[in-house]
């Protein structure tokens, strides 16, 4: 074995000109000026990785509103709780979303924001205390929901929406659910059971839950069949609703339909197995990946969005509207 060093005087160079370089002074970003619009700060943003991401999705949402193809967004609990339903109600308003996918966590705080004006418990003292979970009118709700679904074959989703419509309350203008159905838009949720403090009571039927909640599951998939050219927008949800997509997909390409031109994005503040995965590699779409906390990233894109449509889209209030 030679124990020599090794001659680095026989290294081949070459131009920097020449070499592949990844990025250029053009890539780099732009301070904005005192007064600037967002469409100024959005524009000198570095043309570089997350910023690069940002732009491609809201020109993947603006191109499939534009040209009628479905925007759907799923969305997981944290996204209603961290004060996000006002940005993607104005989407709904707009035209811009054309179908709502929920896990049970995201329903349930929607329909306590609707009902009460308020959500989301201190769990661990409550969890001590042995009082988390047992709000007594989102228990009734949402087992009354669940019976009509069962009854009527609507899907949790319109079925939730319906009797919060019915019960009343101060927030029923910050209701993701409440839009949706006003709209007329596909709306859905989804359940793991176990998962969800309304599934710790006695009042609720399992079976009716099962059945609703796979109505909807059967809605959706409808739905994603229509998905070429369009987009699909995970936000926060890291288990369920990624393994819904991933089942709804399989039966989609098993009936032949086309998923062409699909773009998927996952958006959380940590980029986790099954949204990678589910979401932006395994449906072979074009995936893109940001990675934020949900109270600057929703309104990040709602904000870059709305620099593109035609007519201006002006900051959501409180109580969802513009």
């Amino acid at each position: 074995m030679d124990l020599d060093s090794v001659d680095l005087n026989e290294l081949r160079y070459e131009a920097l000109s020449e070499r592949p370089s990844k990025v250029q002074l053009t890539d780099l970003g732009r301070p904005v000026a005192p007064g600037a619009t967002i469409a100024d700060w959005l524009d000198g943003l570095p043309n570089q990785l997350a910023a690069k991401g940002l732009k491609s999705l809201r020109d993947a949402i603006v191109t499939a509103h534009e040209t009628g193809r479905p925007v759907v967004a799923a969305l997981g609990g944290h996204v209603i709780k961290t004060g996000c339903a006002p940005y993607l109600i104005d989407w709904v308003e707009r035209g811009v979303l054309d179908g709502l996918a929920l896990n049970g966590s995201a329903a349930i705080h929607d329909l306590e924001l609707a009902i009460a004006g308020k959500t989301s418990e201190d769990v661990g003292p409550r969890l001590m205390a042995g009082t988390f979970g047992f709000a007594r009118e989102t228990s009734d709700l949402y087992a009354w929901a669940c019976e009509r679904a069962a009854t009527q074959g609507c899907g949790l989703g319109a079925a939730l929406a319906d009797v919060i419509l019915e019960r009343g309350g101060p927030g029923l203008n910050a209701s993701l659910l409440v839009a949706a159905r006003r709209k007329k838009i596909p709306l859905t949720v989804h359940v793991a059971i176990g998962t969800d403090i309304v599934h710790m009571t006695p009042q609720l039927d399992g079976a009716a839950l099962g059945k609703a909640t796979l109505d909807d599951f059967r809605i959706l998939t409808n739905l994603i069949a229509q998905l070429a050219g369009g987009v699909w927008l995970n936000l926060g949800s890291a288990v369920v609703l990624p393994e819904v997509f991933l089942k709804a997909v399989s039966i989609v390409r098993n009936l032949g339909r086309s998923l062409d031109g699909l773009t998927t994005a996952n958006l959380d503040f940590n980029q986790q197995y099954r949204g990678l995965l589910n979401v932006l590699q395994r449906p072979g779409a074009q995936g893109i990946a940001l990675t934020g906390h949900h109270e600057l990233m929703i309104p990040l894109l709602h904000a870059a969005v709305a620099t593109r449509l035609q007519a201006p889209v002006a900051a959501p209030s409180a109580n969802g509207h513009p």
